[in-house]
């Protein structure tokens, strides 16, 4: 599902009004909110369209409460970090700001009348089906919403309904008649498929060297980092246990299991044991960093390590990338430890000779080698296709669940895609990892009832609705220049 929200989320302005009615019941993400440094109270302009900070904070809580629904509640602040809410919310704003402009100019218009009637038909603000007035009040306060924002956001989102509906254009005979047909055409295929196991191939050192020749600038070697390390222990401090369960009591809500829910104290006993550990010695450990730092505290660890060794943590290596050579970092968290760590020297890639890339470079040639093998073997295949040797098939459809011979579901899925899109009575299609050689043997149209025709022309209006929308959005970006006045708000 967030996969797919992702992939698909160009195509939610429309769908989803974020700014307001989706938004209705569905409570205010306070704590999840962004606050920016900004031009009185806005953080972007686009064209001659300002961007509150206000609205992006709703825009930003609406999708929120979709992703952490999607999620089942495990949403947190950190993996909305992750997944670019922020971005996301103001690619929205971004996008309609510029069909705010456009419809500026040409003049698309939404009365106080409309405003008023729409406020009224939320069916959030209705009470036995007649609107209430005491309902919406309560709403606009309990979200510290002001009537008059709330409508403004509302014309606004009006004003893009109109101009969107402008692109409305029903479909015409022709492409009724065209979709009928590419959906309800029926093919019956001799196919053969291929795998890799189909090709005799032996790598030769000769051309694997070749291949490293001419791109050896892609396998260097990694940036090292000769490092001296402070390690100060944690295990040994004293800690009893009215000063764990004390510990626990306070950061309780750090100890939870995979789907979220809290440990006990038995169960995050070790876990909190090991924190407050490291709490107590932490000063020990700055004290360490004080004297290494005065050159006070000569023992210690010296180690080389490629960018990104598992020795240190993740955080570690992204504060490192940012030093210098002679700078000393602060104690940081390893395991059960705290690590002072100077970098002595950075040991930039260089290019890998022959022998240390060979095994990688073995890896990537034979993979490509094999896919070129395959390849010339399905346009040989072709070439001289033999239908007694190969996979006849019944006729299949694309809307059909079709699982074909020697091919999985998703597979069979994946070739249709492509076979019923391609115009070519026999060819070639490449899978994951397979390529079928076809041959279309014989084709035939199924008959359509008036309920299949009223279908086909609303995936028509679909088709050209979405191509229309791409094509508006393509000419508004070139059209109104957007100017944000933080970082953080695109990717």
């Amino acid at each position: 599902m967030i996969s797919w929200m992702q992939k698909h989320n160009k195509y939610l302005v429309w769908t989803i009004w974020v700014a307001t009615i989706a938004f209705i019941g569905a409570g205010f993400v306070g704590w999840g909110s962004y606050s920016f440094g900004s031009k009185a109270g806005n953080i972007a302009k686009v064209g001659e369209v300002e961007i509150p900070q206000a609205k992006l904070n709703m825009v930003y809580s609406s999708i929120y409460n979709q992703y952490n629904e999607a999620m089942q509640g495990t949403l947190d602040e950190k993996k909305a970090k992750e997944l670019g809410l922020i971005q996301q919310a103001f690619r929205r704003l971004e996008t309609q700001a510029k069909i705010l402009n456009f419809a500026n100019e040409v003049g698309v218009i939404v009365t106080d009348e409309e405003v008023a009637g729409k406020v009224q038909s939320i069916r959030s603000f209705q009470k036995d089906g007649a609107f209430n007035k005491e309902i919406y009040q309560g709403y606009l306060k309990s979200q510290r919403i002001k009537a008059k924002s709330f409508e403004s956001t509302l014309r606004e989102e009006l004003i893009i309904q109109k101009t969107i509906a402008l692109l409305s254009v029903e479909a015409l005979p022709l492409e009724t008649e065209a979709i009928s047909a590419a959906m309800h055409v029926s093919d019956k295929l001799a196919y053969k498929v291929l795998t890799e196991a189909d090709v005799n191939f032996v790598a030769q050192e000769s051309k694997i060297k070749s291949f490293w020749k001419m791109q050896k600038e892609n396998f260097m070697t990694k940036q090292k980092y000769e490092l001296s390390i402070v390690w100060t222990e944690s295990k040994d401090a004293v800690v009893s246990e009215e000063e764990i369960k004390s510990y626990y009591d306070t950061n309780s809500f750090n100890y939870t299991n995979a789907e979220g829910k809290q440990l006990s104290f038995n169960e995050a006993k070790n876990q909190a044991t090991s924190d407050l550990k490291l709490k107590k010695t932490k000063k020990y450990a700055q004290k360490a960093y004080i004297a290494f730092k005065k050159g006070q505290l000569t023992q210690s660890e010296k180690i080389t390590l490629p960018l990104g060794d598992m020795k240190l943590t993740k955080e570690i290596w992204e504060v490192l990338k940012e030093k210098n050579i002679g700078d000393i970092l602060k104690p940081k968290v390893v395991g059960d430890m705290y690590a002072t760590i100077k970098i002595e020297n950075v040991v930039l890639p260089t290019v890998k000779s022959y022998d240390e890339a060979k095994e990688e470079v073995t890896i990537l040639y034979t993979n490509q080698a094999k896919k070129e093998a395959l390849l010339a073997l399905a346009e040989k295949t072709l070439e001289n296709f033999d239908t007694s040797t190969a996979i006849i098939s019944d006729f299949v459809k694309l809307e059909e669940n079709v699982n074909l011979q020697a091919l999985n579901n998703q597979e069979s899925l994946q070739f249709l895609q492509k076979l019923f899109t391609s115009s070519k009575e026999k060819g070639i299609i490449s899978l994951a990892d397979k390529i079928v050689v076809y041959n279309i043997l014989e084709q035939k149209l199924a008959s359509v009832d008036a309920n299949e025709t009223k279908n086909v022309k609303e995936t028509v209006n679909k088709l050209k609705q979405n191509t229309f929308e791409s094509n508006l959005i393509k000419m508004l970006d070139k059209k109104y220049p957007t100017e944000t006045y933080m970082g953080g708000l695109t990717n």
